[in-house]
């Protein structure tokens, strides 16, 4: 379940939300089977609050969007990216903190 400010995205609304998205979009890639995406969740829902109307930030779950995993090249959960202008400009594997979510929102 994710957060009020944060997105769940899908096949029908990766492109609404993410490529065609005016504001830098940081997509957490993750599954509900994954122990550290469980722990990076609350961080991700934290930035969101912390950052409406600054930025967006959403979830896929790989076990309900295989293709959107695929076409993201997605071996390892929890993956975050981040898009801006509908192009990926950052990326981290694992588990991180807010502060490295944030610079990679801001870089």
């Amino acid at each position: 379940m994710a957060g009020k400010n944060v997105i769940t995205l899908s096949d029908t609304n990766f492109d609404q939300e993410v490529t065609k998205s005016e504001s830098p979009v940081l997509v957490d890639f993750t599954a509900t089977w994954c122990g550290p995406c469980k722990q990076l969740a609350p961080i991700v829902e934290k930035l969101a609050d912390e950052t409406v109307g600054r930025f967006k930030v959403a979830k896929v779950d790989i076990d309900e969007c295989p293709g959107i995993a695929r076409k993201f090249g997605i071996k390892s959960v929890p993956t975050v990216m981040v898009f801006k202008g509908g192009e990926k400009k950052g990326q981290h594997v694992g588990l991180t903190g807010k502060d490295t979510l944030l610079k990679l929102l801001e870089g």
